[in-house]
């Protein structure tokens, strides 16, 4: 069965960092691309980072130069190091197995999904 758990949500000041972490279980994430949404209040979910099992990234570019994505193999978990956070980076950020791991990609490529964890930036 496969399973996607995100954690390392919280409340944390304008400028401040963060990260999050994607643990996968049911299958190796090692042979999957995994991509990190977010989904502010009123707001249709949209993509932030995906990495291909290469371990190529993309990104949004409301988050390039501050977050970074990356995947530990041996540990089945996949990162989101965010940084230089701002309050427009605020919702419910969510992991996905996904489809195609483009500089393009949406949730229409998304297969399976975590439960969410929040993410709140304020001063």
């Amino acid at each position: 069965q496969v399973q996607l758990v995100e954690s390392g949500g919280g409340l944390v000041q304008p400028g401040e960092s963060l990260r999050l972490s994607c643990a996968a279980s049911g299958f190796a994430l090692s042979y999957d691309k995994i991509g990190w949404f977010r989904q502010a209040p009123g707001k249709e979910r949209e993509g932030v980072s995906c990495i291909n099992i290469f371990s190529k990234a993309y990104y949004a570019d409301s988050v390039k130069g501050r977050f970074t994505i990356s995947r530990d193999n041996a540990k089945n978990t996949v990162y989101l190091q965010m940084n230089s956070l701002k309050p427009e980076d605020t919702g419910v950020y969510y992991c996905a197995t996904l489809i195609r791991c483009i500089a393009q990609f949406s949730t229409t490529m998304a297969d399976h999904w975590g439960q969410g964890t929040q993410v709140t930036i304020s001063s």
